[in-house]
């Protein structure tokens, strides 16, 4: 399984940015794509995750700023985000689980600054 990570980039408070992910290879049904971030001297972190069937999970602190989704056939995940904010800033991280398995995509710059 592959994944392409884009749509990072500079905004400024209160803005907007979508990131997508577009998976590739032996992508199962049933499986979790999702995001995940990492801040500056932090752990990485769950952003939201999507399941094939459409069912979504987000970590609190992007509820209501963030909209997970997926199209192509489910193969590829987009992150929505409005409302950004300084501490929105991180390398976000595309994954997708299958049974047991986790894959990472290469990550994907956002910086929230004025």
């Amino acid at each position: 399984v592959q994944l392409q990570a884009s749509g990072g980039g500079w905004v400024q408070p209160g803005g907007s940015l979508r990131l997508s992910c577009a998976a590739s290879g032996d992508i199962f049904v049933g499986n979790i794509m999702g995001w995940y971030r990492q801040r500056p001297e932090e752990q990485r972190e769950l952003v939201a995750t999507m399941t094939s069937g459409g069912s979504s999970n987000y970590a609190d602190f992007v509820k209501g700023r963030f909209t997970i989704f997926r199209k192509n056939l489910g193969n590829t995940a987009y992150l929505q985000m409005g409302g950004l904010q300084p501490e929105d800033t991180a390398v976000y991280y595309c994954n997708v689980r299958q049974g047991e398995n986790y894959y990472w995509g290469q990550g994907t710059l956002v910086t929230v600054s004025s």
